[in-house]
Order: structure tokens, then C-alpha cells, then sequence
């Protein structure tokens, strides 16, 4: 299904004008000058354009004849000793269909007779390898990033079908883990249970670090380590998912870890269900990501007033930035090739400097096509929470003693992942998160 981004691509370009683009494939990566090879995985755009997820390619698109070069590495012997079959040209040509088929010795010669006037890359580092074979023809690096970003952001019914399978898995190793989450298990324990029914079900490579966090671990944003025990009482928080062919699938969750949420757990997990729940329902096209963001950061103040952690009213929560101590990064972002997708700022647009969103991932407008995350979240941040109680313009709107019995509490996200459709959204995560719900699938076990 190649030929269809190939094509996006071509359209976005002057057929009248004599230019190539080019782009490099990933290598094989080693640790630290050591034969450690890590698991290969193909540049996003480099997949996008060719359907490779081998090393060593290069691309030419010819734009004025809209023709797709190819070209592959010379494999000997060696390489099949320690890294498996040789493919045949024939193969190559089979699998990947290029218009023209070359060998990578043969790069040089191909660019020279193409004669382009311009050459369109993606970075300075594959400009620097081109301008060894040709130190002439000019070489743009502005137009390819913008227009390869244009088509990734709107994904063909294909893409969306990859997406559909990277979720329904996820749908499975998520509720897995749950099934399985008990005080005393280690965080490692769940990762190994979530990773095994994804690689059971087929698929071979995480789209990003997965978090496995319990207790005030799960307010930290990115945490990685996953090697505490888990106590009882703890929340738990799971943020993680794999890719199928390239396409990444992305879900968080958050658990009591013996299967009943405290009062405080409860007040503040439903204040990040209800935010979530609001949002989801007011997407469809033309509606403004900030705006999502903004709404769903006036619910969640609702919700901490309502369990007397904030005081004041919400308009003026908001207007202070209060939201910003307890929901520190954006509500969503796209979802695709890349975790965290390519698009959220088109060029022109700026991220807002406000507390609470200039972390936001993306400012634009949605439209059908685009894949994007929903994932509020409230957290109990001592570094963020101990000087906000030190400023008496900031502390006037926090119920200090509250806050300070909560440092060890965590944090809560949700995190769904949507279509946007002509008339409205596609949830492709169906994992538990009303709170019954989920005491129910804990208490079966």
C-alpha cells in the first residue's frame, strides 16, 4: 500500500520541475562500539515512503516523471552467515515494487543521469552524504520535512487498519495486566505479563518505553526504571503499547493495586474519567486541540474543589493557572508511525507559553484522518506542590493540609486513542476504566 503515500507525496510536488527527492534508510545500531546489535526498526519516513523495514536503502523520486528509484545493498556471503538469507533482485523487486531497482553502487550513476536542478532532503545529515556524489545541484532542506509531515498527519483507510490491530492487541495486554495486578507483585512482573501477550498475539516491537508505575512512581511523567514491589494502597499506573508494522498503539490506565480505590483515589480518578469522557465526546472536525485541552483541565479543577484539595472558583483556578500544578503536560498528541506522530505544530503556529500548555503536543484543528491521543491527567508533585504552598498568591487556592498528606499519592491518567471521522470519532481502546468496572475484573480473580 506504498504506492498510495508515494503517490500523496508526488502531488504535493511540480510536475514541470526537474527534481529528485531524496532520502537514506536506517543502519543497524550497535552499544557503544560493541558488536551489540539493538533490534532494527526502520526511520518512520523511510517505512512511509518505501514499505522497508530493512537496513541500508536509499530512495530517489524522480518528480518530474513521478518514477520511484530503489536502491539495495550488495549482500555477500558473510552477511548471510550472520544475519540470515541474501535476498535475490528478483525478490527485492517482488516485495517492494520500485519503478527501477538498483543496486546501492549504482547511486552515483542514477543521480547523474536524473540531472536534477533541485534535490529536496530531510536532514543536514543525509544533504552532507549526497553533496560526496554531487557538490553542484542545490539542495533544500525545508520542503521535504513539511510535505512528508503533511501526509503522515491524514492516514489512509490502510494506516487506520494497522492502528485498528496495534489497538486490539493492546486491548488484550492491557487487560491482562489488569487481571493480573496484585500488592506485592513487582512492576517488572506486569511489564513481563504485558509484553508477553504482545508478542504472543504477533506483535515484536514496543513503540516506546512502557510505564509500569505504582505509588508516587506514577507521577513521574516518563518513568522507566519498573523494579519496585508494589504496595498495598498504591494506585498503579500502566502507559505503554506495541506497533504493528510500524504503527504504534499507545493506552494508559490507572489501577488501585488491591482492587478498591480509597476516597481520595476514587475523588481524584473520577475527576481524570470525567474530563476524558467530555473531551472524547466533543471531538469531531474543525474542533481546536487547545481547546480540548482547556476543557478538560476545567473539569478536573471541578473535581479537586469538589474533594477539597482547590479552593476558589474554577474561572479563577483557571485564570491563575492553578490547573498547571496538578495537570503539567498536554492532553494528547498524534499517533502513527511515531509515538509521539509528527504534525502537531504546522509551520506558522507557535506553542502557547502558558503553565499547563506550552507542553502541549499539538495546536491545530482536527480533521478526518488524524489519529490522536486523549490522556488527561492529575498528579501529586512535590517539587511542583511544595513551592506553589510558598507563594501566598498561589497557596490562597490550595488546601495546604490536604495537599501535603497526598505527596505520596501519584498520579492518575487515562489515555485513549481516536479516530477523528467525517462526523464525529472511532475509540479504538476498550480497556477498563469506569471504576466499577475495574473493581469487578480485579475482584474475579
Amino acid at each position: 500500500m506504498n504506492h498510495l503515500h508515494r503517490e500523496k507525496l508526488f502531488s504535493l510536488f511540480d510536475e514541470d520541475q526537474q527534481a529528485v527527492v531524496y532520502m537514506r534508510g536506517a543502519e543497524l545500531m550497535y552499544r557503544h562500539n560493541t558488536d551489540y546489535e539493538f533490534p532494527f526498526r526502520q526511520e518512520s519516513n523511510f517505512w512511509y515512503v518505501t514499505g522497508v523495514n530493512e537496513p541500508d536503502f536509499h530512495l530517489l523520486l524522480d518528480l518530474q516523471k513521478q518514477e520511484y528509484h530503489l536502491f539495495a545493498p550488495k549482500r555477500d556471503a558473510q552477511y548471510a552467515v550472520w544475519h540470515g538469507r541474501v535476498k535475490s533482485k528478483e525478490q527485492y523487486q517482488e516485495e517492494y515494487n520500485p519503478d527501477h531497482l538498483h543496486y546501492d553502487s549504482k547511486f552515483p550513476q542514477v543521480l547523474k543521469e536524473l540531472d536534477p536542478e533541485i534535490i529536496y532532503c530531510l536532514d543536514e545529515e543525509q544533504a552532507e552524504f549526497l553533496e560526496e556524489f554531487d557538490r553542484q545541484t542545490p539542495i533544500d532542506l525545508d520542503v521535504l520535512p513539511e510535505a512528508i509531515t503533511h501526509c503522515r498527519v491524514f492516514k489512509t483507510d490502510w494506516e487506520l487498519d494497522q492502528m485498528r490491530e496495534a489497538a486490539r492487541v493492546n486491548n488484550i495486554a492491557h487487560t491482562e495486566v489488569l487481571k493480573a495486578l496484585q500488592p506485592g507483585i513487582y512492576e517488572y512482573e506486569l511489564k513481563a505479563i504485558f509484553n508477553y501477550h504482545q508478542i504472543k498475539n504477533g506483535l515484536m516491537q514496543d513503540a516506546y518505553n512502557g510505564i509500569f508505575a505504582s505509588g508516587s512512581n506514577s507521577a513521574i511523567l516518563h518513568y522507566v526504571e519498573n523494579d519496585q514491589q508494589i504496595k498495598d494502597g498504591d494506585l498503579f499506573l500502566i502507559d505503554a503499547g506495541f506497533e504493528h508494522k510500524g504503527y504504534a498503539s499507545d493506552f494508559t490506565r490507572t489501577y488501585p493495586a488491591n482492587g478498591s480505590f480509597t476516597a481520595d483515589q476514587a475523588a481524584v480518578y473520577e475527576a481524570v474519567l470525567e474530563a476524558q469522557k467530555q473531551v472524547i465526546e466533543m471531538i469531531e472536525p474543525e474542533v481546536k486541540m487547545e481547546l480540548l485541552h482547556m476543557q478538560a483541565a476545567r473539569t478536573m479543577m471541578q473535581g479537586l474543589k469538589d474533594a477539597d484539595i482547590v479552593t476558589g472558583s474554577v474561572d479563577d483556578l483557571m485564570e491563575n493557572d492553578i490547573f498547571a500544578l496538578f495537570f503539567p503536560h498536554g492532553l494528547g498528541h498524534f499517533l502513527g508511525l511515531d509515538t509521539h506522530d509528527v504534525g502537531g505544530y504546522p509551520k506558522g503556529v507557535d506553542k502557547i507559553e502558558r503553565p499547563g500548555l506550552k507542553y502541549l503536543r499539538m495546536r491545530r484543528s482536527l480533521q478526518p484522518g488524524m489519529v490522536i491521543t486523549i490522556e488527561p491527567g492529575l498528579y501529586m508533585v512535590p517539587a511542583l506542590l511544595k513551592p506553589a504552598l510558598e507563594d501566598v498568591n498561589i497557596a490562597a487556592f490550595l488546601n495546604k493540609e490536604k495537599i501535603e498528606s497526598l505527596y505520596d499519592f501519584g498520579g492518575v491518567r487515562i489515555e485513549d486513542n481516536i479516530i477523528v471521522t467525517e462526523d464525529g470519532y472511532e475509540n479504538l481502546t476498550d480497556v477498563p476504566k469506569e471504576r466499577d468496572e475495574i473493581e469487578k475484573t480485579m475482584a474475579r480473580k
